[in-house]
């Protein structure tokens, strides 16, 4: 059976990191059939990274790469209708929310502001995991941050990237049900991944206050949780 591992969940959402829920939402979607296994260890992941997919002896890491092979081997269609034009939409879109990955993942683990409640939540909803841990994954992500540039900066200045990159993309959605019209599509699944992983979040970041004042993306959240609700549960 295809095997889905990835970040334990957090305040209700299937995944607390933004790319593994892209892929979990992606496969859910598709009314694929598979197992969903939360981790931490990377050490068997592909390029050491989460999320990562088992297909029998192969191991997929990289969300893109994942879809990208779901996709060709099993003749997915989730896509189908997208035209040339809503192709490289997507690709934008794509690489906006990679960008606000960053500004995402500072809030938890970087602000002394927001770090606490983050920590806090992680341990009363896995009580499995260690302080130790967490203060080793906050040291590791320290460094990401300074290395990738993000870090260097002022909090107000990594804040304002992702809320231009929010704003980004709630303009493409605009008043559409999803991405593309009234269905959704892949771009929809890497939305919601990343704008599920601020609004259902009990922690208030200036990422959650931009969110809560624009009603498209609590919208697409929304109606992306009730078409998940019609579609197979994983394992």
């Amino acid at each position: 059976m295809l095997t889905l591992y990835s970040y334990p969940h957090l305040f209700g959402v299937a995944d607390n990191n933004p790319f593994g829920l892209k892929v979990y939402t992606f496969m859910r979607l598709c009314g694929m059939a598979f197992k969903h296994c939360h981790i931490l260890d990377t050490k068997n992941a592909p390029r050491g990274q989460l999320p990562y997919l088992t297909d029998g002896e192969h191991s997929i890491g990289d969300s893109d790469e994942i879809i990208a092979y779901l996709t060709d081997k099993f003749g997915l269609t989730l896509d189908a209708g997208l035209t040339a034009e809503d192709r490289r939409t997507d690709l934008m879109l794509r690489r906006t929310l990679d960008d606000l990955y960053w500004s995402m993942s500072y809030s938890r683990w970087r602000d002394d502001r927001y770090w606490p409640v983050f920590r806090d939540a992680i341990m009363s909803t896995h009580p499995d995991i260690s302080l130790d841990a967490l203060d080793a994954a906050r040291e590791y992500n320290r460094l990401r941050y300074h290395y990738q540039g993000v870090g260097r900066y002022e909090p107000g200045q990594v804040y304002a990237r992702g809320v231009a990159d929010l704003r980004a993309a709630a303009d493409v959605l605009g008043d559409k049900r999803f991405v593309f019209g009234d269905t959704p599509s892949t771009a929809d699944a890497a939305l919601f991944g990343f704008v599920a992983n601020i609004y259902f979040y009990d922690i208030d970041t200036p990422l959650k206050r931009y969110v809560l004042s624009r009603p498209e993306l609590v919208g697409h959240c929304t109606r992306m949780r009730e078409q998940l609700a019609l579609r197979p549960a994983p394992v």
